[in-house]
């Protein structure tokens, strides 16, 4: 469209089914690529994505033709399908439903790409469920515990 302009940013999380500890080493990676290659075919230009053993953050700058709902829903299955495909678990893998997708200022992009770089070393402190929770208050979501992600921390 003429005369339309944007900068959208948003940091967008989802887990795994169950909360199961299934992104393991050395295929979590080869995951993490896949999704920045769909976010790049939805039209999206992804700027990080990274995550921990349960859970993954995708920080990505997206266009105006076409909805977060879509592009999440898009990452999900598409993702979900390829790991299937690649035989990297016993049994099925899936995503939990739900997802968060908070938007933020060009001027935090730098720090909200280190933060989803760094979630290995981050959930060496902290856990998936205080992360989660924080950053909803953070961005004044208001939520009810009964719906959130279903929480199990690692032992």
């Amino acid at each position: 469209m003429a005369n339309t302009y944007s900068q959208i940013t948003i940091h967008g999380i989802f887990a795994v089914k169950y909360r199961e500890n299934l992104l393991v080493k050395p295929w979590r990676e080869e995951v993490h690529k896949y999704i920045s290659g769909i976010l790049k075919k939805t039209g999206c230009m992804p700027l990080a994505v990274n995550g921990w053993l349960d859970h993954v953050h995708t920080v990505f700058a997206m266009p105006l033709t076409i909805c977060i709902a879509d592009i999440m829903e898009t990452v999900k299955t598409n993702s979900s399908k390829w790991v299937n495909e690649q035989g990297f678990v016993d049994g099925k893998f899936r995503w939990q439903s739900g997802y968060a997708a908070f938007s933020m200022s060009k001027s935090h992009r730098d720090n909200a790409i280190r933060y989803v770089m760094n979630q290995e070393e981050h959930h060496k402190k902290v856990t998936f469920r205080e992360e989660y929770e924080k950053l909803l208050d953070l961005h004044e979501v208001e939520w009810d515990s009964r719906y959130v992600f279903e929480y199990y921390d690692l032992p």
